[in-house]
C-alpha cells in the first residue's frame, strides 16, 4: 500500500474543495487533469451537468458560482485504492450553497466517485461524479430569524 500516495490524494481532494469554495480558479484548475471528466448530478442545475476537459469544468463553475454565491463543500469517509500512477476513490459530500440574490439556501449530500492520475509525480483528478442522496432548496424566508451576519462575497 502506497501511504504517501493516499495522503497526496487526500490533500488533492481537500484542495479541490477549498479552492472551489474560495473561488481560486487557477488553483482549482491545477487540481484537475487537462482531460478531466465531471458529472455533477445536481437537480438544481436544471440541466445535465456533464463536462469534458479542465477549461469546461472551470468555466462552468466560475460562472455558476459567481461572486454572489457562497459555497461550503465538506468531504469525509474517503476510501481510496491506488494502483501505481492511477487511483480511485469515494467520498461522502455534504454541501451548503447560499444564494442571497434569490434568497435561497441549498443543502445536499452525495457520494463522489473519483479517478486520479499521477503525471510527472503530481496527482490530479481525472474524473469526478456524484449523484445526490438528497438536495433541498430552502427559501431564507422559511427560516425564522435567518440573516447573514457575514458574507465573504458581499461587497
Amino acid at each position: 500500500m502506497d501511504l504517501i500516495a493516499l495522503e497526496e490524494i487526500r490533500a488533492l481532494k481537500y484542495r479541490y474543495l477549498r479552492t472551489l469554495d474560495l473561488k481560486r480558479w487557477d488553483d482549482f484548475a491545477a487540481t484537475l487533469a487537462p482531460d478531466v471528466t465531471a458529472d455533477y448530478g445536481s437537480p438544481s442545475g436544471g440541466r445535465p451537468l456533464v463536462f469534458t476537459g479542465r477549461d469546461e469544468v472551470v468555466g462552468y463553475l466560475r460562472s455558476a458560482l459567481g461572486a454572489g454565491v457562497t459555497t461550503v463543500h465538506v468531504c469525509s469517509h474517503p476510501e481510496i485504492a491506488c494502483d501505481g500512477d492511477a487511483a480511485e476513490g469515494t467520498w461522502c459530500l455534504e454541501d451548503t450553497v447560499l444564494v442571497p440574490e434569490h434568497k435561497i439556501m441549498i443543502r445536499g449530500a452525495a457520494y463522489y466517485t473519483d479517478a486520479y492520475r499521477r503525471d510527472e509525480g503530481v496527482w490530479r483528478i481525472s474524473g469526478t461524479r456524484y449523484r445526490r442522496l438528497y438536495e433541498a432548496v430552502v427559501p431564507f424566508d422559511a427560516l425564522p430569524g435567518f440573516r447573514l451576519t457575514a458574507d465573504l462575497w458581499s461587497s
